[in-house]
């Protein structure tokens, strides 16, 4: 397993932009396709973005596509989640996991789990 330690969260409002960290600890960073959730008040986790183990391949959940940007650096450990266009339905705690599955979506594909940092959105 991984460590994982997320960052950047904070409040925001309607249009803003942010941008999560996550960081690593371990020489299996690189093994591991990455993924990111969350979870609202009120509401079960769900599934954001998702990262292979070379970055080539990215999948995404249709509420953020095309206003979030998952990448990831190897060589720092880090992955990183660039969020556009903020809504209010964004505000949520965020987290970053790792998998040995490639580009799933389903959490108990996640073998490890960072704290989370939180999100919000005002409008």
């Amino acid at each position: 397993q991984v460590h994982l330690v997320e960052s950047g969260g904070g409040l925001v409002q309607t249009g803003d932009s942010l941008r999560l960290s996550c960081g690593a600890s371990g020489r299996t960073f690189g093994s591991y396709s990455m993924g990111w959730f969350r979870q609202a008040p009120g509401k079960e986790r769900e599934f954001v973005a998702a990262i292979s183990q070379s970055g080539r391949s990215t999948y995404y959940a249709d509420s953020v596509k095309g206003r979030f940007t998952i990448s990831r650096d190897n060589a720092k450990n880090t992955a990183s989640l660039q969020m556009n266009s903020l809504k209010p339905e964004d505000t949520a705690i965020y987290y970053c996991a790792a998998s040995n599955v490639i580009l799933t979506r389903l959490s108990h594909d996640y073998s490890s789990w960072g704290q989370g940092t939180q999100v919000t959105v005002s409008s």
